[in-house]
């Protein structure tokens, strides 16, 4: 629990100095940043209410469209993932 904490702030203290560095993160960090909480609500969503799938619910279960925006939420996981490893090693 405490490695989750601390990559959970260094992410958010990754997002900042970007912010404060650049005054703008860039657009597939922000892609990234939206995705993840997306899938992360979601996520929360099946486990509090039994399997309601936001996702599913918007565009169809099963569909094209949901299949491309779980793709997403995928890559996006990913993506802070590997900004995440990079970030433990400095």
């Amino acid at each position: 629990m405490v490695y989750y904490t601390y990559v959970v702030e260094s992410l958010t203290n990754y997002f900042l100095f970007l912010f404060m560095e650049t005054k703008k993160l860039m657009w597939l960090d922000w892609t990234a940043l939206v995705l993840v909480i997306v899938g992360g609500l979601n996520w929360g969503l099946v486990g509090l209410f039994g399997g309601f799938d936001l996702v599913a619910w918007l565009f169809g279960a099963a569909t094209v469209l949901s299949r491309i925006v779980y793709i997403l939420v995928g890559l996006s996981g990913v993506y802070m993932l590997i900004i995440a490893s990079k970030l433990c090693k400095k």
